[in-house]
């Protein structure tokens, strides 16, 4: 095969289809492909960001307006016999028309498009148009032809095959997006054309690695195809010829291709071994028509139980849930994403679920877990909502899950694929089945088609048909006991401890809200920053968010002042983080019965108040800090008046374990050591001895545990209750070193000072630190290293409300 990539990327221009709200020049403005009817506007400076302030307010008409992307391509005749005109995604519903002649119309975001076009085309300049209807157009239309159906939020997002959360979330805007925000380009080719490859590397029974190909060629004609396939030096050639045709196309032909690979390594999970990963070479003819990469390794999903094992080693997962990282998808960069991930293997995570209300992620995406050890859980693109099966959407689902599925199948992070989000429960237990009135919903979509396609198509991957869900239609989909669970009583309705009232097999979503960092308000928000100011709660998405933040500080934390954004900031932020930290320790306590836990969420798309870690400009929220600490390896978890060892690493954790009872000023009141030895991926149960685990006076008391380099200190009593004594510390800051850090900050504590942190975006918004949360008592020092920051007064981040800690609110 001779082949020819044109990519149609420039020139482009935008208008509207109608009048709107801003001055939208007669021809047109410049429009980046790939992109959006949004960032463009933005780049024109007809809008406003929609991320600062109340801007979003102001641009719900982009989603009710039908745009025309246009561009002008020069061609000449480059001698090939076929050419298609091929589009990687189109958001949403498009009418692609060359040189004045319609060549297909789209309705799916989460498909390719190829139209064949060669004698369309013309020498010399050829016009490309692209009509896009307005999605509320197109789905309110559906939504009337088919009848509503419920869901948790009011907007038609099951009546489009679209990114659902572009209709608005509890912690995203409502920005509902059009245009090409995947590549375009023309491809020409002679002979046979390789149009798809699905690759496999998995373990055969013995557990040697074995990698299957299947190949859809387009033969152009009846002559013999032939071709290889290689990897790591092992080569299979095919030879087929019309005779073996098994599609009805006679012009089309699939091939399958099995190799055993005895030399390669298998890969696993960062927390587990290496990821080595292959080139996997494909040839027609003498031509290599396809470069790609895969890993090898096995993946089994143990049902009742959810545990997922990789190579027959079970896992537990240390999970944070995952959404689009934009509101404008084109916008996300490849850096971008490994800067996000590399976030997620700092915190000690080991799996990321791609969310149902987003996206399948780009290549970018998985190819990056693959090089990091990160597993992915895989939702198909439906969340809180019933989903209607009629057509054209049940034709649409079924071509985009084929797609995706053979896209996704060579990454060998990807372990999972899971039907939906919440759907199941919605239907069991929201109250669904009366207004549905017999309509349909999704059930064939999570039981009969998705499964049916992910067996013919992907069956080294486990299939789970949502989450919530107990292994059967039969029974509740929140069964502890078996399956997934999500929590969230916690945050909407009780408190944090109530996730020590039940050991679960699995909890896929539980979390808990937060702002996010200073300079990211500083930048999303005008004016005065205050926790009661209009243009920060357009920035809280969240039923009742504001007043859950509060309610949810509880006995635990002190309630701050109302006129203080300053405390209000701190203390929220800081009760996001104990309210996971907390949920954390008691699911990883459970371990071997309990086998992971998924944090909602890992990041955001925009500047928000929510559960992230990352907030929406990147910058890591206490939370973050807290999850590095009970996702590490080796943690120690007080519960049920013992300690609990828990050893997710592959050695055997042992030595004397050091247990004491202390008073605040720092005296030793009862001390016992105790020798302890935990196996590897293990769990070790330690009494309390009476003497330590009995405080004299518990509001003046703390337990300390030390084992090797591991430490905890654990209070008897709630914070409220404590008699933290006022905050004194000698605290230090010098300016640099060869390693590249801005500053060292050293605080030396003369009380017990309890969650020390360190905020210097306060004094720079470029600035980190890598540390906090840090518990010392009298007489011991922390050392925090500040990058990034360029300071005209350093001693500045030895100030309030820089360097923060919770003896500070007992202060006058």
């Amino acid at each position: 095969m001779t082949s020819r990539h044109l990519p149609l990327h420039d020139g482009w221009t935008l208008g509207a289809d109608g009048p709107v709200p801003v001055g939208l020049p007669a021809g047109g403005v410049p429009a980046a492909v790939p992109g959006c009817v949004h960032t463009d506007l933005l780049a024109a400076g007809l809008i406003d960001d929609p991320y600062l302030d109340d801007n979003e307010n102001r641009l719900g008409w982009i989603g009710r307006t039908d745009w025309t992307y246009r561009t002008t391509f020069d061609w000449s005749d480059d001698g090939h016999a076929f050419t298609d005109l091929c589009f990687d995604g189109l958001d949403t519903v498009a009418t692609v028309l060359l040189n004045g002649t319609e060549v297909g119309s789209t309705a799916n975001q989460h498909r390719s498009y190829r139209f064949p076009v060669r004698p369309l085309l013309r020498e010399g300049p050829n016009t490309l148009v692209v009509r896009f209807t307005a999605p509320y157009t197109y789905a309110e239309a559906l939504r009337d032809k088919l009848g509503d159906r419920p869901g948790a939020y009011t907007e038609p997002y099951a009546f489009i095959r679209k990114m659902a959360c572009n209709f608005g979330w509890d912690w995203g805007p409502t920005l509902v997006t059009s245009g090409i925000w995947r590549p375009v380009a023309l491809e020409s080719w002679t002979g046979p054309r390789l149009a798809g490859v699905k690759v496999v590397g998995d373990l055969d029974g013995d557990g040697v690695p074995r990698l299957t190909v299947t190949l859809d060629v387009d033969r152009a004609g009846s002559a013999a195809l032939s071709g290889s396939v290689e990897v790591v030096g092992a080569c299979a050639v095919f030879v087929a010829d019309e005779n073996e045709n098994e599609n009805e196309d006679r012009d089309a032909h699939r091939v399958t291709v099995t190799l055993s690979v005895p030399q390669a390594a298998t890969w696993w999970p960062h927390s587990h071994g290496e990821q080595p990963l292959y080139d996997v070479t494909v040839r027609l003819g003498e031509e290599v028509a396809w470069i790609g990469r895969t890993g090898f390794r096995g993946v089994t999903l143990q049902r009742e139980a959810f545990r997922i094992s990789v190579n027959d080693e079970p896992v537990f997962v240390r999970g944070v849930n995952w959404i689009p990282d934009d509101c404008f998808p084109a916008r996300i960069t490849r850096q971008r994403i490994s800067d996000r991930l590399d976030q997620a293997l700092a915190a000690g995570v080991n799996l990321v679920r791609v969310w149902g209300g987003g996206l399948y992620e780009s290549d970018d995406f998985y190819e990056l877990c693959d090089e990091k050890g990160l597993l992915v859980w895989q939702d198909f693109p439906f969340a809180c909502a019933a989903y209607p099966e009629e057509q054209p959407l049940y034709d649409e689902v079924a071509a985009e899950v084929r797609e995706n599925l053979v896209r996704l199948a060579p990454h060998p992070s990807l372990v999972l694929w899971c039907g939906n989000n919440e759907n199941l429960e919605g239907h069991a237990d929201w109250g669904w089945q009366e207004k549905l009135e017999g309509r349909t919903w999704g059930h064939g979509y999570y039981h009969e088609l998705l499964p049916a396609l992910c067996a013919e198509t992907d069956p080294s991957r486990p299939y789970w048909p949502g989450s919530p869900y107990s292994g059967s239609p039969e029974l509740p989909p929140q069964d502890p006991s078996r399956g997934t669970v999500h929590l969230w009583d916690v945050w909407n309705r009780v408190d944090y401890r109530h996730y020590a009232d039940t050991a679960h097999r699995f909890v896929a979503e539980f979390g808990f809200q937060g702002p996010p960092a200073y300079a990211t308000l500083r930048r999303a928000v005008s004016g005065p920053l205050a926790p009661d100011s209009p243009l920060l709660a357009h920035h809280q998405k969240a039923e009742d968010g504001d007043a859950k933040l509060l309610r949810g500080l509880g006995d635990h934390l002190p309630r701050p002042d109302g006129s203080s954004f300053d405390d209000w900031h701190w203390l929220t932020q800081l009760n996001q983080a104990r309210a996971v930290a907390f949920g954390i320790r008691h699911f990883r306590s459970h371990s071997p019965y309990c086998t992971g836990s998924i944090v909602w969420q890992l990041n955001d798309c925009w500047p928000v108040v929510s559960w992230a870690a990352v907030d929406g400009d990147g910058r890591r929220k206490p939370l973050w800090y807290a999850l590095r600490q009970v996702y590490a390896d080796r943690l120690m978890a007080v519960r049920d008046g013992a300690l609990h060892l828990v050893n997710d690493s592959a050695r055997l954790w042992e030595g004397a374990l050091r247990l004491t009872r202390r008073s605040l000023d720092g005296t030793v009141l009862a001390e016992e050591t105790v020798a302890v030895g935990t196996a590897a991926r293990g769990v070790t149960r330690v009494p309390l001895p009476p003497s330590v685990a009995e405080p004299d006076d518990s509001t003046r008391e703390v337990l300390v545990a030390e084992l090797g380099e591991q430490r905890v200190v654990e209070f008897y009593e709630e914070d409220t209750r404590v008699a933290l004594p006022p905050a004194r510390y000698r605290a230090t800051v010098t300016q640099g070193d060869e390693s590249g850090i801005g500053y060292r900050v050293t605080v030396t504590a003369l009380t017990l000072l309890r969650d020390l942190a360190l905020f210097p975006d306060r004094l720079d918004p470029a600035a980190e630190v890598d540390d906090m949360l840090v518990t010392l008592l009298p007489g011991e020092s922390a050392v925090l290293h500040v990058t990034g920051a360029v300071l005209e007064e350093p001693e500045a981040l030895l100030s309030r409300p820089v360097l923060r800690c919770v003896n500070d609110t007992v202060e006058d």
